[in-house]
């Protein structure tokens, strides 16, 4: 019984430090960019280096913007309002690089030509935004020192957390142990 109890409070305790664990910003490659509540939901351009030039559409829902950003020409700090959307409404960005004629857009893979995820989101970047990072380069995302092409946050906005595949890992066993040694104790209970 000592041990249940035991186990019983390892498992909280995991819980409880893999649940902080998501209240941190964690970058999520190809997650979708969901608007978080009812409202307006503002962008503001942070800047690039990237050697393309490269502009930046919201393709869905259907709009009149236009090009929101260019990460060549746009000033470091200057805002669009995308407009006012509902909460749970997926936004959906595209990058066309002009050099190559290339679009690529946010949330999964199998929306851009190459299969790859562009787009790299890190919801809690602050306070009140949310970080989307683009990758330029056609069937090469350069891993952590890439998408760095065109960053910009928005107000108003959320991706999904992925848990690392650690964390499930660690879910998986936990639950696993719990099970066994309840089986272990409903055997008992019967003899």
């Amino acid at each position: 019984m000592k041990l249940i109890r035991l186990l019983a409070g390892i498992f909280v305790g995991a819980a409880l430090l893999s649940a902080s664990a998501y209240t941190q910003a964690a970058a999520v490659v190809g997650g979708a960019i969901t608007v978080a509540s009812d409202g307006d939901v503002i962008a503001k351009y942070i800047g690039n280096s990237a050697s393309f030039s490269n502009d930046l559409y919201l393709d869905s829902p259907a709009n009149g913007l236009g090009i929101i950003f260019n990460n060549q020409t746009s000033p470091i700090g200057s805002t669009v309002n995308l407009g006012f959307f509902t909460a749970g409404t997926e936004l959906i960005f595209r990058l066309y690089v002009n050099q190559t004629g290339n679009n690529f857009f946010s949330g999964l893979a199998s929306r851009n030509p190459d299969g790859k995820a562009h787009a790299r989101v890190t919801n809690d970047y602050s306070p009140t935004e949310t970080l989307v990072e683009f990758e330029d380069l056609f069937g090469t995302p350069e891993g952590d020192d890439g998408f760095n092409d065109l960053r910009f946050t928005f107000t108003n906005v959320q991706t999904a957390a992925v848990p690392e595949p650690a964390t499930l890992a660690m879910w998986t066993g936990m639950l696993g142990v719990v099970c066994v040694f309840r089986k272990r104790r409903a055997n008992v209970s019967r003899n």
